[in-house]
């Protein structure tokens, strides 16, 4: 069992980070793997894991590299650089293509867990990488960033609210498969033998991504640790946006589209994140729910959170649960 031992300095410098160059290596083994989390991401993958995989057909070596550095328990060191606030996705890339190719190689070599093929053992290593992510990055991730980023945003919010509730030991138990708080200062990271860690003093950022089953660490010893987890479940599936038609017709698309979500209790400001409505709108939707008997809210530490009634859970699955149109960003 790998831990890591995490003081009170460390814990009170921990923050959460998006990262573009993240969630695209995360998209990356998706298409890889071709295992969907939710119908989603199985909707995402048939749009654009067939390009994908030709263009790694055309470009042998590229495909090895990426077979080699998306290792089933290690990621390539040199792919996931310890993202920083406010990173772009070209700066994330330009730190994978400025690896030397030694370092690229040593890295390769750990995440495959034995000798490097031959066919690998060339200089252009970091290069070919960043090309890969920035082909990903391009077709199947930045024409739909800005949903993407909201979703991110209210996994944010809503684990920053967990933390005001129960303290970090709360918001890093269980933060994704493997993951668990053990008391004592101690952090339970993956399930495999790995030796602890001692993170006394260090940074430690927390950086969501959609892709349900993926998730890695990554650290840039002594100064900085991160630990890459997969979002809220329901905030992540697309198809958690979707407006049964007779349910937008009742109540207009964008009411509609926030009735639908609160299947799950959320936040104000998860609902504007995910929805991509403004505070306002959002406000107004909410009070004429509440009105109406279709919404609830109670107070969670300095969160409040609306959720459906027994009457909007009822009105919600009479319109059809799922079926229909898309709700409008």
């Amino acid at each position: 069992m790998g831990w890591w031992q995490i003081d009170a300095d460390t814990l009170a410098r921990s923050r959460f980070v998006i990262s573009p160059l993240d969630e695209t290596l995360a998209c990356l083994k998706m298409l890889y793997f071709g295992v969907a989390g939710h119908p989603g991401e199985r909707a995402w993958l048939d749009a654009h894991r067939p390009a994908h995989l030709r263009r790694m057909a055309a470009d042998p070596v590229s495909a090895l590299l990426v077979a080699a550095g998306l290792g089933r328990e290690w990621n390539a060191d040199f792919l996931t650089p310890t993202p920083t606030e406010g990173q772009s996705f070209a700066d994330g890339v330009a730190r994978v293509r400025a690896t030397g190719p030694d370092e690229a190689r040593a890295d390769l070599a750990v995440s495959l867990g034995g000798t490097l093929p031959a066919a690998l053992d060339r200089d252009d290593l970091p290069e070919r990488a960043a090309t890969v992510l920035e082909d990903v990055w391009n077709e199947a991730v930045r024409p739909d960033w800005e949903r993407r980023r909201r979703v991110l945003e209210a996994d944010v919010v809503a684990r920053v609210a967990q933390v005001s509730r129960g303290g970090w030991a709360a918001a890093l138990d269980a933060l994704r498969p493997g993951t668990r708080w053990l008391g004592n200062s101690r952090l339970q990271i993956n399930l495999n033998p790995y030796p602890p860690r001692d993170l006394s003093g260090a940074e430690l950022i927390l950086v969501p991504i959609t892709p349900q089953r993926h998730g890695w660490v990554a650290w840039e010893e002594p100064e900085r640790y991160a630990v890459v987890y997969p979002c809220s479940g329901t905030l992540a599936d697309g198809g958690a946006r979707r407006v049964p038609a007779a349910l937008g017709a009742l109540l207009g698309s964008a009411r509609a589209a926030v009735l639908t979500l609160l299947g799950t209790p959320m936040s104000t400001s998860q609902l504007v994140g995910v929805t991509g409505q403004g505070l306002g709108s959002v406000g107004r939707h909410l009070r004429v729910l509440l009105d109406a008997g279709l919404v609830q809210r109670r107070r969670a530490g300095r969160s409040v959170l609306y959720s459906r009634t027994p009457a909007g859970e009822v009105l919600a699955e009479a319109a059809g649960g799922d079926r229909g149109a898309g709700a409008p960003d």
